[in-house]
């Protein structure tokens, strides 16, 4: 259970970072969906640092792979925005 809460914390750090390093017009807007944004980024980190045997079992993504992996999920975003898979909340 403390695992899954550090990765909860971990990505609602990873996710505002993310949202630093890459601005744009198609990013996310509000305060939810960058928690989620960054929450789905370091599950992603975790999973595949874990399926790849760089951690443990009991272990989560750190703030590194999970800003990567938050990174990952908002090009996954973007790249759905611009070709309108998912409309964009920013303009309405």
């Amino acid at each position: 259970m403390g695992g899954i809460i550090w990765v909860i914390i971990v990505g609602f750090v990873a996710g505002i970072i993310a949202r630093l390093l890459s601005p744009g017009p198609n990013n996310p807007s509000g305060f939810i969906l960058t928690t989620v944004l960054g929450i789905v980024g370091a599950f992603l980190a975790t999973f595949i640092g874990q399926a790849i045997g760089h951690y443990g079992p009991e272990q989560g993504a750190g703030f590194i792979t999970a800003t990567i992996g938050a990174l990952v999920v908002l090009f996954i975003w973007n790249r759905l925005v611009a070709v309108r898979v998912i409309p964009d909340l920013g303009n309405k």
